[in-house]
């Protein structure tokens, strides 16, 4: 009997426990009841404490309050922060905390879930109303300095949020040396720092550098021997006009915007497909730089160009701006993924046309520059009707993306043709449906089946000649039915297309904050706007013209950017200008003029071309024509000691900076200099350069999606390379070609083994230097010593020394008889020394 008794014993007294151990979870939990217990206390103190200090506090704790809120005080939980009280009084179980640390609707701490038991702990101390947790808070309000920037007076004080003034141009002492007003602003500052400006470039320096800056390409010797000779004070002004006249500076110039604006001609991810007449935009951009096209207008165009009241074929084009970037076909989340494409849309437009980091405060606000994450989503309600590129397939990309183009007289031509096309068609019907309606109502048995295939009708037809029809009627109808197959073969050609931005319609979705960037957390609702801190006006939204399926907001944003009252567009923009041809910009940070950015050199040069910009109808190859004519672009690299040692980085301009080649120029430099260069070749499809075989290895599926073309495409220039993201020319990586999928304003030099391996070994410049030997043959027959000096006026655009002569001659002659190699053979290793060159790839 002691097993049963002990047995009943036990059980009582694990139920006691049991009961007390509720008794005193229910204590807990009814803090209200019991405010601030002993027991309350050291349950919070010794189990919920020590989770918030390693896990919380770090962002929501003491000074840090990220969201707005902290965790340190029954007041502050139930204050909360951005997203509303983190602890609901009515229903602590249902509190936005316990769903955060559940992973629920948010999901913290973000470095990963908290285990079970810590879980649990949180869980008891919030049903229990916090209790143990100091009722008041103890910690100090968050330093304001430390948090995001406010926008206030102050910061809308910041230099480049005031509107541009024109600065008075100084007088400085060497008034000598002052060509325009840029050498006054810049003489002026290195006199203050008792510096002194370096001497001229040399002439054929000089012209060197001009020519790649304007064109990306060599002087010809011909040009070279005539700047030479021209001893006149207009001979340089003659070279900058002629450079801007030429074709090829669109080519140049449109390539520095294609940097900008992420270009490439694929859509990313895995497949990797191809974006069709994207090439269009980038011909766009050429066109637009050699015609001297107002950057304003250029501005209008690509942000609006469908919703401007005369939209040309070439503004339609120009929203292909819209089409550049990463798409994804596949989207895990296809509502998070619009408001991703959104997202690229802010970023570019923000960083390119405004130099400022908009993107930053897509999450929360931003933590640099006085930008709320309100006046994000503000930004982004411009967008917010766009359509995505497209779906998934051919079809949805060309319902979403693409349009056809062409003049009132083109499209009236088109109309015509079709017209025409439609009546034949009709008429051919006319003959052979009368015919073949007699013979269907003859038929029997399983003909009726077989006469739904209509290639089986003709001989239906024939064998009831003499019976139903007549020789005559056959041949007519034969003829007729050869007529109707050869016009379906003919169908009149369509209309040109461009890929192009489109809408959904003519009202736009609501916009909304998204808590944390989630486009499952919707929260305020937000009108188009711009900026604050710039004290912008309220955007002017007008519908368009009837037939035009947009909003209008587009444009109110592309008005804005373009104004002359945009205190940002026009520094921008000189500032990039200044950048690409000086080697840096007057702000380094080309697409940040923020806080964070690196502050002006020059501030007040910045502001006089910048009003100098819009004081000349926003015409660009004015503003190069200034900069190139100052003494300033025109110095040599030349250093001396004092201003070495006083401003190392050439802050203030003392000298010019050299610079190497970009990766393009190295490339359309080889094929120039070797004769092989196609310059006429404009315009239109990119071509495929010949891609290594162990390159194309490393797609999922080698070869796929890149083409071939023929050697005379080949030798194009590289701005109409196809530019495929997952697969890059291995000559333009190496050589610091820009990454795509995001904007790209500045090019960083960098020198690696890569470069110097490529430039020696790779298949492309071995057949550039077979080229450029077969080129010397041509022009200088079997003279050694003439066929050296042609390879090194080449390949320097200057007069080679004697000296220079003499070792290349050395040179060749050595391989032959030391090494016994072939005399084709040692010219075209010559020729691959000579295109190795500092002096080819450098400018001074």
């Amino acid at each position: 009997m002691q097993a049963p008794r002990t047995l009943l014993l036990t059980t009582i007294g694990l139920l006691l426990g049991a009961l007390s151990g509720l008794a005193d979870e229910r204590a807990a939990e009814e803090g209200a009841a019991a405010p601030g217990s002993a027991q309350q206390r050291a349950f919070y103190n010794e189990q919920v404490l020590p989770i918030l200090e390693q896990h919380c506090f770090k962002c929501h704790g003491g000074r840090a309050s990220k969201g707005g809120l902290r965790l340190t005080s029954q007041e502050n939980i139930r204050r909360g922060g951005d997203t509303g009280p983190a602890v609901s009084h009515d229903d602590p179980a249902d509190s936005l905390l316990l769903r955060a640390i559940n992973y629920e609707d948010y999901e913290m701490p973000p470095s990963g879930k908290l285990p079970a038991a810590q879980i649990a702990i949180l869980a008891r101390w919030v049903r229990s109303r916090l209790a143990g947790a100091p009722r008041q808070a103890t910690d100090p309000e968050p330093d304001e300095e430390h948090g995001p920037p406010p926008v206030n007076e102050t910061t809308r004080q910041f230099w480049s949020f005031q509107p541009v003034e024109r600065p008075a141009v100084p007088t400085p002492q060497r008034e000598a040396w002052v060509r325009n007003p840029i050498d006054a602003f810049i003489v002026k500052r290195l006199e203050t720092n008792h510096l002194s400006p370096a001497p001229p470039a040399d002439k054929t320096a000089l012209l060197r550098r001009a020519t790649y800056d304007l064109t990306g390409l060599p002087p010809t010797p011909a040009e070279v021997a005539a700047f030479l000779a021209d001893d006149s004070p207009a001979a340089f002004e003659r070279v900058v006009d002629r450079l801007l006249e030429s074709p090829h500076y669109g080519e140049r110039w449109a390539r520095h915007w294609l940097d900008l604006v992420r270009y490439a001609e694929t859509n990313s991810y895995e497949r990797d497909g191809a974006k069709p007449f994207v090439w269009r935009y980038r011909d766009y951009v050429i066109r637009s730089f050699n015609e001297d096209k107002p950057y304003d207008q250029f501005v209008r165009e690509q942000l609006a160009g469908d919703e401007l009241p005369e939209a040309t074929s070439d503004a339609i084009i120009a929203t292909g701006y819209y089409r550049l970037g990463i798409w994804q076909d596949e989207p895990v989340d296809p509502v998070q993924e619009v408001f991703e494409d959104i997202d690229d849309l802010v970023r570019t437009t923000g960083e390119v046309f405004l130099g400022l980091t908009v993107g930053c405060a897509r999450c929360h606000d931003h933590k640099l520059d006085p930008v709320p994450q309100r006046d994000y989503y503000r930004l982004a309600a411009f967008f917010r009707n766009v359509r995505r590129y497209g779906v998934r397939g051919a079809d949805s990309v060309a319902a979403s993306s693409l349009v056809e183009i062409g003049t009132p007289e083109q499209r009236q031509r088109h109309a015509e043709q079709v017209a025409r096309y439609e009546a034949e068609l009709q008429s051919a019907n006319g003959r052979i449906e009368p015919i073949e309606a007699r013979v269907e109502a003859d038929l029997k048995g399983v003909e009726n089946d077989e006469w739904k295939h209509a290639k089986r009708r003709p001989e239906f037809v024939k064998k009831r000649i003499g019976s139903l029809i007549t020789q005559q009627e056959f041949d007519d109808y034969a003829k007729s039915l050869e007529h109707r197959a050869e016009l379906r073969r003919n169908k009149p050609p369509g209309l040109e297309q461009a890929l192009c931005v489109k809408e959904h319609g003519r009202t736009s979705p609501p916009t909304h904050v998204l808590v944390r960037g989630n486009a499952h957390a919707q929260g305020e609702e937000v009108a188009p706007g711009f900026p604050s801190v710039l004290s912008p006006p309220a955007p002017d939204i007008r519908r368009p013209a009837e037939g035009i399926g947009s909003t209008g907001r587009r444009r109110a944003l592309a008005e804005w950017i373009a104004s002359a009252e945009n205190p940002l567009t026009a520094r921008v923009m000189v500032n990039r200008l200044w950048h690409y041809h000086f080697g840096r910009g007057l702000v380094r940070s080309t697409s940040d003029l923020g806080f964070q950015g690196t502050p002006p050199t020059h501030p007040e040069l910045l502001d006089w071309l910048a009003s100098e910009l819009v004081a000349g109808e926003w015409k660009i190859k004015r503003m190069h024509k200034l900069m190139m004519l100052s003494n300033t672009y025109q110095m040599s690299s030349q250093a001396n000691a004092a201003a070495l040692e006083k401003d190392p980085l050439n802050q203030l301009f003392w000298r010019f900076d050299m610079r190497r080649l970009s990766a393009e120029e190295i490339r359309d430099s080889l094929l120039a200099v070797n004769g092989s260069l196609s310059l006429d070749r404009m315009f239109g499809p990119s071509f495929y350069p010949i891609m290594p075989p162990e390159v194309l290895a490393g797609q999922s599926r080698p070869g796929a999606g890149w083409g071939k073309s023929s050697a005379e495409e080949r030798a194009r220039r590289s701005i109409y390379i196809h530019v495929k993201r997952s697969l890059a020319v291995p000559m333009i990586a190496s050589f610091d070609g820009p990454e795509s999928d995001a904007s790209c304003p500045v090019r960083f030099n960098t020198t690696q083994p890569t470069q110097a391996l490529g430039m020696l070994n790779s298949r492309f410049v071995m057949e550039q230097a077979a080229v450029f030997a077969d080129y010397l043959q041509q022009q200088a027959g079997d003279d050694l010593t003439a066929q050296i000096t042609v390879a090194l006026r080449r390949v320097t655009q200057r007069e080679p020394t004697q000296e220079e002569i003499r070792r290349g001659v050395t040179l060749v002659q050595t391989m032959q008889k030391a090494h016994d190699v072939s005399a084709p053979q040692a010219l075209q290793y010559f020729c691959l020394t000579a295109l190795n060159l500092n002096e080819f790839v450098y400018l001074d």
